[in-house]
């Protein structure tokens, strides 16, 4: 086992149609409004961005995101990741449940997020060994904060900037 190498993956549920689950996800630049840990977000390119993150744990890792995968239709958002993080990201939204999700006629949605991913940082790879349970903690913390965050970002309606389409909010353009 390679203590540097972390692949990560949660499901996120939310009483919300797919098509706002999918437009918050793909606004990178709203992330700090609704994700704790994510304090900042910048677009860099057409496809790309960089994003500060800062969780429980006491240091701060820039991470740039290029589009790989832009799919409304199957609901996938991939990106790679550069930075002090390398490696990839994907959202997989799918509409889930009639009834008691909640969401639009009943029907809410389902977030799977999978990431794969090893540390560049020097103090996080001398540490990778010892604090691995630690690092993967931390993950975990600041996961279940996004999509306690998120959900309430897309309960807040239209104003919220949720259900927000203008490109210029956006890590990756249309198309």
């Amino acid at each position: 086992m390679d203590p540097n190498h972390y692949r990560f993956r949660g499901v996120w549920r939310f009483a919300a149609p797919t098509p706002a689950v999918f437009a918050a996800l793909e606004d990178v630049r709203s992330y700090p409004l609704w994700w704790p840990e994510v304090r900042e977000a910048r677009p860099t390119g057409e496809d790309s961005g960089e994003v500060v993150v800062r969780a429980l744990l006491p240091y701060r890792l820039v991470i740039g995101l290029e589009r790989r995968r832009r799919d409304p239709a199957a609901g996938v958002l991939e990106a790679e990741m550069r930075g002090d993080l390398v490696g990839w990201l994907r959202f997989t939204v799918r509409a889930e449940g009639a009834g008691g999700s909640g969401g639009v006629g009943g029907a809410g949605s389902r977030v799977l997020c999978e990431q794969d991913t090893r540390p560049r940082k020097a103090l996080l790879r001398r540490l990778a060994l010892p604090l691995h349970p630690v690092f993967r903690a931390n993950h975990a913390v600041m996961m279940r904060r996004g999509r306690r965050g998120l959900a309430a970002y897309l309960a807040s309606g239209p104003e919220g900037g949720a259900r927000r389409t203008g490109d210029s909010g956006r890590l990756s353009a249309d198309g």
